[in-house]
C-alpha cells in the first residue's frame, strides 16, 4: 500500500513532513509513504531543499494521493502541464489535500458539490473555486478528504491509516508520538476530529 505525499515547490513542511512521517510508522504492516514532487529537487517556504522519493507520475499508482500546501498553490493550479500530470481516480484512492491543496482538488474537478477545509490564507481563493470552505479542521466524504490548517496534517495521516489499516493501528501511531503525559487526549482528539468529519458518510 502506497501513499503519495505530494510536495511542490513553496511546499510547508509541516504538511508534507508530518503527515509522511506519522505514515510511515506503519511500514511494518505494509503502507508506505513517498515524498513526491514535479521536479528532482522541490524547496520549501523556508528554503529548505528536498529531493523527491517518486516523481509526480506516481500519483497514477498509489493507493493513496496527499496533495500538500504551499505558498505557490495558485501558480500550480495555473499550470496546466503541471495539472495535467495529476492523473486522479477517487473511485480507486483515497485522496486527500491539506490546506491550499484544496485548490488542487478544486481544479482537478474532485470537490463539485462538496465542501471543503482549508487554511485562513487559502480560504477566499478555495471559495473563489465555489467551494464551501467549512470552519472545521477535517472533512471526508467517499475517498476525498480535506485538512485545514498545518497541525490537521495528522488527522490527514489519522484518516490514511484507520481506512487503510483500521483504528487501531491509527491510534498506536499517535499514540506514539503524542507529547509524554498526553498520550490518550491526543488519540482521542485525532479520533474525534476523523469521525465528526467523516458524518456526511452515515
Amino acid at each position: 500500500m502506497q501513499v503519495a505525499v505530494v510536495t511542490f515547490d513553496g511546499f510547508n513542511e509541516l504538511d508534507s513532513f508530518i503527515a509522511s512521517a506519522l505514515i510511515n510508522r506503519c511500514r511494518k504492516d505494509g503502507l508506505e509513504a513517498f515524498i513526491t514532487t514535479p521536479t528532482p529537487v522541490v524547496t520549501s517556504m523556508n528554503g529548505v531543499e528536498v529531493t523527491g522519493q517518486r516523481p509526480v507520475e506516481f500519483v497514477t499508482e498509489a493507493d493513496v494521493v496527499l496533495i500538500g500546501s504551499g505558498v505557490k498553490a495558485r501558480d500550480v493550479v495555473a499550470d496546466d502541464r503541471l495539472i495535467s500530470r495529476l492523473l486522479l481516480d477517487p473511485s480507486r484512492q483515497l485522496i486527500g489535500a491539506q490546506c491550499s491543496g484544496a485548490l488542487v482538488l478544486a481544479r482537478l474537478g474532485l470537490l463539485d458539490g462538496m465542501p471543503a477545509c482549508t487554511d485562513m490564507k487559502s480560504r477566499p481563493f478555495v471559495e473563489a473555486c465555489d467551494v464551501t470552505v467549512l470552519d472545521a479542521p477535517f472533512h471526508a466524504e467517499g475517498n476525498i478528504a480535506t485538512a485545514g490548517g498545518c497541525l490537521a496534517s495528522q488527522y490527514l495521516a489519522t484518516w490514511v491509516i484507520t481506512r487503510m489499516l483500521g483504528e487501531d493501528a491509527a491510534r498506536d501511531v499517535i499514540g506514539y508520538v503524542a507529547p509524554v503525559g498526553e498520550n490518550q487526549e491526543t488519540v482521542e482528539r485525532a479520533m474525534r476530529a476523523v469521525h465528526a468529519g467523516e458524518v456526511a458518510l452515515r
